[in-house]
């Protein structure tokens, strides 16, 4: 790979345990996660060139992310180890509600990261620097480093995207909201869910949300409605595309996937409709597994269902 990747991602991995919902309960299934890892290895399964910025524990969880980046083809040629601070971890389960998430990331390696160590020239030489409010959220530090990074890439005219992605169990609503609005006034791509952002902006409906973000500043919104689609605009044009009917299992980690998928497919040249139509469907197919990473399918299973979708449509 290129030491410098088209798309590079910044934030926290984490070593996921997932306790299906078949099972004794007492079973977890041993993976990887972490909202930005998960957003890099899915732009790199639909043939993205990407990269990752983030900190390890010197811990067998550290070498295990560097093992999986390495068969993915995912470049973590500036993945720093921390001497004495861990690698964060997160716990699965699923009820009635949906997924729930549980996690010991305090005082993780990728929680300590700091603007002075960003590499700065890393970003600058890319197309595209994805984040998240969770890459935010994990402590003051990190978010000074987004902060340092956006700034980077906007210095440098590369284009920033941003999901904002909300665990109020890493901060309040009111910070929150502050951070993420002023974020995205810095964006280039905002890659919001329906139910995170009725949250953060009180309004209900998709069209008011996508509103309220195009006003913010950001030029364009693509607004992830789960099993319902997605809710694509610019100042200039404004079009939905029909979700893709698969029997889910576990929607962990489907929005990565589509923000993976829907900037790789933005990388590869294709128009907003086909990428957010090839983005729906490879978030649609990896809800058929267990699992952030294991379920992202690949871009020859995206490209076959979409042909047979047409087929059938």
């Amino acid at each position: 790979m290129s030491t410098f990747p088209a798309l590079v991602s910044i934030g926290e991995p984490l070593i996921e345990f997932n306790r299906p919902r078949e099972g004794d309960g007492r079973t977890w299934l041993q993976g990887f996660g972490g909202d930005s890892q998960n957003v890099a290895i899915a732009a790199v399964r639909q043939g993205a060139a990407a990269g990752y910025i983030t900190s390890l524990g010197q811990d067998w969880m550290g070498d295990a992310f560097l093992e999986l980046w390495q068969s993915e083809g995912l470049d973590a040629s500036r993945v720093s180890r921390h001497a004495t601070a861990p690698t964060g971890v997160s716990f699965v389960t699923h009820g009635l509600a949906g997924h729930k998430f549980d996690y010991l990331r305090k005082n993780s390696a990728a929680s300590l990261m700091t603007p002075e160590t960003l590499p700065v020239d890393y970003i600058a030489a890319a197309r595209y620097l994805h984040l998240s409010a969770i890459s935010q959220a994990i402590s003051d530090s990190a978010r000074e480093t987004c902060d340092a990074a956006i700034a980077a890439a906007r210095a440098a005219g590369v284009k920033v995207s941003y999901d904002t992605n909300l665990r109020l169990r890493l901060w309040d609503l009111d910070t929150a909201r502050a951070t993420i609005d002023a974020t995205v006034a810095r964006c280039d791509v905002l890659l919001p869910s329906l139910d995170d952002s009725q949250q953060l902006t009180g309004l209900k409906e998709a069209d008011a949300i996508i509103d309220h973000y195009l006003k913010l500043g950001a030029p364009l919104v693509a607004l992830k409605m789960s099993a319902d689609g997605s809710l694509v605009a610019t100042s200039d044009e404004r079009f939905r595309v029909p979700g893709h009917r698969v029997q889910a299992v576990d929607a962990t980690g489907a929005g990565d996937t589509f923000d993976g998928s829907f900037l790789a497919r933005l990388l590869a040249g294709d128009d907003l409709r086909t990428a957010a139509r090839y983005a729906n469907i490879a978030a649609a197919q990896s809800t058929q597994g267990y699992g952030a990473v294991t379920p992202i399918p690949r871009a020859a299973e995206v490209q076959a269902e979409m042909a047979r979708a047409g087929s059938a449509g």
